[in-house]
């Protein structure tokens, strides 16, 4: 089994420690895992022009646009589970991981009852943030199960909460259990 994080931060910082933290855990779980750091990739926008979806079930998985996507989309047909991680912008996920979904439009019947757990970390407020990727699990018909949100502003903020790395694990053993159900 293996579970693929996303991570929507353009800085490493505390969504990046977040989803290490919890990959960490589910690893010891014995489930293989892997982290794709959108800020590395080169992942253009969405055009909207719908090749995907032309000529049926052939066409599926394919995006003229080539990028970074192309070598993302088999780690992402090939895992069991995922876990999106998103620093908080105007009450919403990152630009980059929506981005990223939205490039997802070719796989995603390939993403179809598979598990998924959210991450968001804000300075204020969550906001939407969370409420944008239970919607994007559920567009994709995926099976949410469940989120951990933090407030932090400076890098690594987050790691000196006493109580969000138990909070990671017990997500972390959520996820476990939903890949083997």
């Amino acid at each position: 089994m293996k579970v693929v994080g996303i991570c929507g931060s353009p800085r490493k910082g505390n969504t990046e420690w977040m989803l290490s933290k919890l990959l960490e855990q589910v690893a010891e779980k014995g489930v293989e895992t892997q982290l794709i750091l959108l800020r590395e990739k080169r992942i253009k926008g969405c055009d909207g022009c719908l090749s995907c979806e032309a000529g049926g079930p052939k066409r599926q998985g394919t995006c003229h646009i080539q990028d970074d996507m192309q070598q993302i989309y088999p780690a992402l047909m090939a895992a069991d589970g995922f876990a999106l991680g998103t620093p908080v912008y105007f009450d919403m996920l990152s630009g980059l991981l929506k981005n990223f979904m939205d490039r997802t439009c070719p796989i995603w019947p390939h993403l179809e009852s598979k598990p998924v757990v959210g991450l968001a970390v804000a300075e204020a407020g969550i906001g939407q943030a969370v409420a944008n990727l239970k919607a994007y699990a559920g567009i994709c018909s995926m099976r949410w199960s469940g989120q951990v949100t933090a407030l932090a502003k400076l890098p690594r903020e987050a790691a000196k909460d006493p109580e969000l790395e138990p909070t990671l694990e017990r997500l972390a053993g959520r996820l476990v259990r939903a890949l083997r159900a």
